[in-house]
């Protein structure tokens, strides 16, 4: 029939999508030719829950198989017990949800009560699973965060001793310094000028730069010293 063509089209066309690793694509475009979850076959609603599950994202079919499986006339389906044992297997628990997939197993009319309680177990079973990895989780992230709240409180009080030393020298040479004589200073400023410039004091034209290099330096005495703490400068 026309619905039985176009159910094997649709399950090639997610077959192809997968290969081509495009299978973010697949519900939406499943849904553009049956437009409501409830109508989708139960051989395309099985490949999109398999293959979300594959590629870990479960949670992209929650809804539409909630959708699917409430709809009255797909529980007279032979395929619906199969279908709901999909959906609590590959879309509910591996998201945690157990208490919805309890009451969905509670709720349920195709399943007797010995598979009722087989579903319940496996349930209880994964909540412990679950817990367990939590449990494991967190004391990981325990662990993690003690070792960065070490690291960073060696590290700052390494940063700390390196800061008292560093302000400890830059104190004993202010100190050094101030003591310095005015003319031992000027002769040191002048050679590394001298250094630096590659100038040479015998030749005539040397002379205006050197004027300008003593005028700088008393203005900048003039500005660093006050007048009170300003020691005499001798020519």
């Amino acid at each position: 029939s026309s619905a039985e063509l176009k159910c094997s089209l649709c399950v090639v066309a997610i077959q192809a999508l997968a290969e081509m690793n495009r299978w973010r694509e697949v519900l939406s475009w499943v849904l553009q030719y049956y437009h409501i979850p409830e109508h989708l076959p139960p051989k395309v609603l099985e490949l999109c829950i398999l293959l979300y599950s594959k590629v870990r994202e479960p949670q992209v079919m929650l809804e539409v198989g909630s959708s699917w499986l409430r709809d009255q006339s797909n529980k007279s389906l032979p395929e619906y017990s199969a279908l709901l044992e999909l959906y609590l297997l590959h879309v509910l628990l591996p998201l945690g949800l157990f208490e919805r997939a309890e009451e969905l197993v509670r709720g349920c009319d195709v399943f007797d009560s010995e598979q009722q309680l087989t579903f319940l177990g496996t349930i209880c079973e994964s909540r412990c699973q679950w817990t367990q990895r939590e449990e494991v989780h967190s004391a990981a992230e325990e662990q993690e965060a003690a070792a960065t709240e070490t690291v960073l409180g060696a590290l700052s009080q390494k940063l700390l001793t390196m800061l008292t030393l560093l302000r400890r020298a830059l104190r004993s040479m202010s100190s050094h310094f101030y003591l310095l004589p005015y003319k031992t200073m000027l002769l040191a400023t002048f050679l590394l000028y001298l250094v630096v410039v590659r100038l040479d004091p015998a030749s005539p034209t040397s002379l205006p730069f050197i004027y300008k290099l003593v005028q700088l330096f008393r203005q900048a005495w003039a500005a660093v010293f006050s007048p009170i703490q300003r020691p005499p400068i001798q020519d």
